[in-house]
C-alpha cells in the first residue's frame, strides 16, 4: 500500500503533527509506504511529489505550518483537472489519498471519491473551527491563545493612553476566535459575522466605558458587517475558491468610533499571526489523534470519510456531511458574552 499525503488551504500549526501520526503508524504497524504532494491540490494536480518516512517526520510534532508546502489551488476549476490527478496518482502508485484541510481542501476531496472514484480520507484543518461534523478543529486553540494574549497586552497600554483599541481577528463567515478570545482576553464588545452589529450601539458601550475611566478594548471578527452594510474586502479579487479577501472592518470601525465619540480609536488586525510558529499542547494531542485515526480509516478502506472529533472520541463521518454547512456561533453563546458588553 502508498498512500499520499496532502495539506491545502490555509496553514495553520499541528498540521506537522497530523503528517508525523500518519506517517509513523503507517509504517511501523502496517509497513505502508507514504509519498508527500507538495502544496496542496497542487502536488496531485501536477506530479510534485516528496517522499515521506519515518526520517522525513523526526523533529516535526513542535513546528507550525506544514512541511510539504500549502496553497488554495482548486483541480476542480483546472483544465483537465481530474484527468490529471488520476494520471499522477497512478505515475506514483498511490492507492489512497490522506487530504488535510478545511471546507474548500476537503469539499474537493468530497467530490473526487464520490463522483470520481478516487480513494479519500479526510483530517478536518481550520483555525476558524467552522466545520459542523466535528467538535473542533486543531489550530483552533492556537490561534485563541495568540489572540487572547494579544488582547491581554493591549488592555495595558490602552489604559495607559485612555484610548479605544480595536482587535481584528481571523473569522470570515463563523466567529468563534472573536467569541472565545474576546471573552477570555475581557473585551468590552466582541462582533462576530453571525450577528450584524449597530455602530450607535458600540459608541454607546465605548462612552460608557471612559465615564469610569476604563479604556475599552473591540475585538471583532474580519467578517463582521454592520446593519445595512456590506463586508470590508481588501481588494474584489477572488481565489479559485470564489472567496475575496477580507480585512479592514477594524480599520473601518476605529476611524467611525473616533468620529462619533471623539475619542481616540486605534486598530491592531492580527492576521497571519494568529495560524503562525508553534502548536498549543492541545492542538498537537488532537492532530496526532486525527492522524492516528486517518491511518487507520485507509486500513480499513474506509474512504470518504473524515475524522472528527465527538466528546473525546474520535469518529467518522462521510465527507459529503463534512462539508455540506458551516458551523457558526449559536445566538445563545454569544448572549453569553453580551453580559460584559460595555
Amino acid at each position: 500500500m502508498r498512500v499520499g499525503v496532502l495539506t491545502g488551504g490555509g496553514d495553520c500549526p499541528g498540521l506537522n503533527a497530523v503528517i508525523r501520526a500518519v506517517v509513523r503508524k503507517g509504517v511501523q504497524e502496517y509497513g505502508y509506504d507514504f509519498v508527500g504532494f507538495r502544496d496542496g491540490w497542487r502536488g496531485p494536480l501536477e506530479g510534485d511529489t516528496v517522499t515521506l518516512d519515518i526520517p522525513a517526520v523526526r523533529g516535526i510534532l513542535p513546528r507550525g505550518g506544514t512541511i510539504l508546502g500549502s496553497s488554495r489551488t482548486n483541480p476542480l476549476k483546472s483544465q483537465d483537472g481530474i484527468r490529471r490527478i488520476k494520471d499522477n496518482l497512478a505515475k506514483d502508485e498511490v492507492d489512497a489519498l490522506i487530504a488535510i484541510g478545511g471546507e474548500d481542501t476537503l469539499g474537493v476531496a468530497a467530490r473526487l471519491s464520490g463522483e470520481y472514484g478516487i480513494r479519500c480520507v479526510g483530517v478536518p484543518k481550520t483555525i476558524d473551527n467552522d466545520l459542523s461534523a466535528t467538535d473542533y478543529t486543531f489550530g483552533f486553540d492556537t490561534a485563541v491563545n495568540i489572540a487572547t494574549e494579544a488582547i491581554d497586552r493591549l488592555h495595558t497600554t490602552a489604559e495607559s493612553h485612555m484610548r479605544v483599541l480595536v482587535v481584528e481577528v481571523m473569522g470570515r463567515h463563523a466567529g468563534w476566535i472573536a467569541l472565545h478570545s474576546g471573552l477570555a482576553g475581557g473585551a468590552n464588545v466582541i462582533l462576530i459575522p453571525e450577528q450584524r452589529f449597530d455602530i450607535d450601539q458600540i459608541c454607546a458601550w465605548v462612552e460608557s466605558r471612559f465615564k469610569i475611566r476604563y479604556a475599552p478594548i473591540v475585538v471583532v471578527a474580519e467578517g463582521a458587517m454592520p446593519k445595512g452594510g456590506d463586508a470590508v474586502l481588501k481588494d474584489e479579487s477572488l481565489d479559485s475558491f470564489g472567496h475575496v479577501r477580507l480585512s479592514g472592518i477594524g480599520e473601518w470601525l476605529a476611524k467611525e468610533i473616533e468620529k462619533r465619540t471623539g475619542k481616540e480609536a486605534r486598530t491592531t488586525v492580527l492576521g497571519h499571526v494568529q495560524r503562525g510558529g508553534t502548536p498549543s499542547a492541545f492542538d498537537r494531542w488532537l492532530a496526532t489523534r486525527f492522524g492516528l485515526h486517518a491511518i487507520d480509516a485507509v486500513r480499513d478502506e474506509d474512504y470518504g470519510k473524515m475524522v472528527a472529533l465527538r466528546g473525546t472520541d474520535i469518529v467518522r463521518v462521510p465527507l459529503s456531511e463534512a462539508t455540506a454547512r458551516l458551523k457558526t456561533v449559536d445566538p445563545s453563546l454569544y448572549a453569553e458574552a453580551e453580559v460584559f458588553f460595555g
